[in-house]
């Protein structure tokens, strides 16, 4: 009978335990996370980041991002990034009702906060913190809640940005096949060039059919000076791929383009449009930057040292040595 009771007393025991634990487990997950209006992001038309008390404002106009009020070209893709985070936010765990905001990065001091509207209405409206320690989830609160959450992705730095750093960089942009002539100087030399179609040899022969064309002569391009010299190929490709997609490292803010004169090398390309690079001396001894201006860009800007070394190549370094230059001096024979 003892037994008996000791079982019961036991069986009681494990069933309260049990009871205790599902509704601990049901307290913890029973709430609803707030559901969030769809948005796509080819309907976003402004957008605003605050940190520490500064907004970064973009306005989409004409199918291009710009910097507002000043109406500078935002980089397309940092902006794409944002867009997306605005279309995919997804809110995935409550993580904590205590409002202790420093703990997330969600204070005043830390939180970034981001806004969407399409055309006049508001959209989006949260703070951003830190990442989760997962680094798969950051801590976000919607605006008039006071709940901390998880939301999907770690997304901070694609808002952690300043008006400078969200600029589009891109000062000259062409395809290199569309160009046809090109000038470059360096004090004191110049040299000029054009591309042509040149036989590219015989073409080959094929067995003769009635009703088979013949064969086309194969054909290429090639540059010369304007005094007939073979263009370096190599040297010229280069030059131009490094020219067809290049990137500042910073605009000058203070000057316009008409108070730099006197370039210390200038390259002008012709194709479909004519497109322009020039280069100056640096404005104080010490700096390692170049200022530079070009066709590509409203503003003056700086390019890096590697750049300019990349780009400032001799202008003779853009003619074929000839064939005995190549190969060197031939060394005597001896007796």
């Amino acid at each position: 009978m003892k037994l008996k009771k000791e079982y019961l007393i036991l069986i009681l025991i494990i069933a309260a335990l049990s009871a205790y634990l599902l509704m601990r487990s049901a307290d913890r997950t029973h709430y609803q996370l707030p559901e969030l209006s769809g948005l796509k992001k080819s309907d976003i038309s402004k957008i605003e980041i605050t940190k520490d008390g500064q907004s970064v404002i973009l306005k989409k106009m004409d199918n291009r991002w710009h910097l507002d009020p000043a109406g500078y070209l935002a980089d397309e893709n940092k902006v794409n990034a944002m867009l997306n985070v605005f279309e995919e936010l997804t809110l995935t765990a409550l993580v904590s009702e205590a409002k202790d905001y420093n703990r997330y990065d969600l204070n005043a001091e830390k939180k970034i906060g981001v806004k969407a509207w399409l055309n006049d209405t508001l959209q989006r409206n949260f703070d951003i913190g830190k990442a989760a320690s997962s680094f798969r989830h950051t801590f976000v609160r919607l605006n008039g809640d006071s709940r901390v959450y998880h939301a999907r992705d770690n997304f901070r730095g694609k808002f952690d940005f300043t008006v400078d750093s969200l600029r589009d960089k891109t000062v000259l942009s062409f395809r290199a096949t569309d160009i046809r002539e090109m000038e470059i100087s360096k004090a004191p030399a110049v040299v000029k060039l054009v591309r042509s179609e040149v036989p590219a040899g015989p073409a080959v022969s094929q067995p003769e059919k009635a009703d088979t064309a013949p064969a086309a002569a194969a054909i290429k391009f090639e540059w010369h000076s304007s005094d007939g010299q073979k263009g370096n190929e190599r040297s010229l490709n280069r030059l131009l791929t490094t020219l067809g997609d290049l990137k500042c490292a910073e605009y000058i803010n203070d000057r316009g383009k008409d108070e730099f004169s006197a370039p210390i090398y200038a390259v002008k390309l012709t194709g479909a449009r004519e497109h322009s690079l020039d280069i100056f001396a640096p404005l104080q001894k010490e700096d390692k930057n170049y200022p530079a201006i070009s066709s590509g860009s409203d503003y003056p800007f700086f390019l890096t040292d590697s750049q300019v070394q990349q780009i400032m190549l001799n202008p003779a370094e853009m003619i074929k040595k000839p064939e005995s230059d190549e190969k060197g001096p031939t060394p005597p024979k001896s007796e």
